[in-house]
This record gives structure tokens, C-alpha cells and sequence, in this order.
């Protein structure tokens, strides 16, 4: 095998294996390599403020175990995963003032699970259509508030 053969073979095993070379924007944010607007976290799960949101309180929720998609989860995380999001929400919803707080799990933005926890009040808001804008103050205020009511 020539040289070139060789580093194509190399570059496109790694292009097709990428995620189990680079730890993903959610991990890092686990292992606290980039900060977040953290509202709660367990041994396996860990949820924050998405710093473009959909509404006030938009939230996500994570495995601390990375993968890629939903299905993939085995039963018990993925169960664990939803039973989590749960509390998120019914914490989400004493802060929040909404309808209701909308769950959607797309996965196409970045290549570990989540879980978007959005405080609805039309079905604008969980389009991802239209953005909230949030200061600093106002994200570490509802990540706080959100942070007390989580049980």
C-alpha cells in the first residue's frame, strides 16, 4: 500500500470514527472544560441552560455517558435520562412562568443525547424558529432559581 493510500485509509477511518476521537461540546461542558448554566446533576445526568433558547428556561438535559443518539442509550439510561428530565421539568415549571414545558429530542446539532426542555406558551416556541436573548445575570438567575426547586 503507497503512502497516499495509506493516509486516506487513516484520515477516512478517522472522519468516520470522529466522535470516539473528540470529546463533544457536551462533555467538555461536563468535565467543566467550558462553562454552563447549570440546573442540576446527578451521577449520571447533568442538565443546563441552552445559551440560545427557544424561551426563558429553555433547557437541556445529558447523559454524562456519551452517545450519539437516543436509541442508542441502553433501557436503563435511557429510562434514568427521561425519569431526569422529568424532575428538570416539574422544577422548570415552578420558576417558569408557561403553559406547559414542552420535551423535544432532535440530536442533529451536536453528536451526544439530549434532551430540550422548553417552557411553552404557543407552538412557536418549540419550532426553533425564533430565539430569546437572555443577559448574563438573567441566565444565572434562572439557572439558580430552576437549581433550588430541582429535588
Amino acid at each position: 500500500m503507497s503512502i497516499e493510500d495509506s493516509f486516506l485509509k487513516e484520515s477516512f477511518y478517522f472522519y468516520e470514527n470522529f466522535s470516539r476521537f473528540m470529546a463533544t461540546l457536551f462533555t467538555k461542558i461536563i468535565n467543566g472544560e467550558i462553562p454552563s448554566y447549570k440546573v442540576a446533576e446527578t451521577e449520571l445526568f447533568y442538565a443546563f441552560l441552552d445559551i440560545n433558547p427557544n424561551a426563558k428556561g429553555h433547557t437541556l438535559c445529558i447523559p454524562k455517558k456519551e452517545v450519539n443518539k437516543i436509541f442508542d442509550l441502553d433501557e436503563e439510561t435511557y429510562l434514568g435520562l427521561m425519569q431526569f428530565s422529568r424532575r428538570v421539568a416539574l422544577a422548570i415549571e415552578k420558576v417558569i412562568p408557561c403553559e406547559r414545558v414542552g420535551m423535544s429530542v432532535i440530536g442533529l446539532e451536536v453528536p451526544h443525547v439530549h434532551v430540550h426542555l422548553i417552557p411553552l406558551h404557543t407552538m412557536d416556541d418549540a419550532r426553533f424558529t425564533s430565539k430569546t436573548h437572555l443577559s448574563r445575570d438573567e441566565f444565572e438567575t434562572v439557572a439558580s432559581k430552576i437549581a433550588k426547586e430541582f429535588i
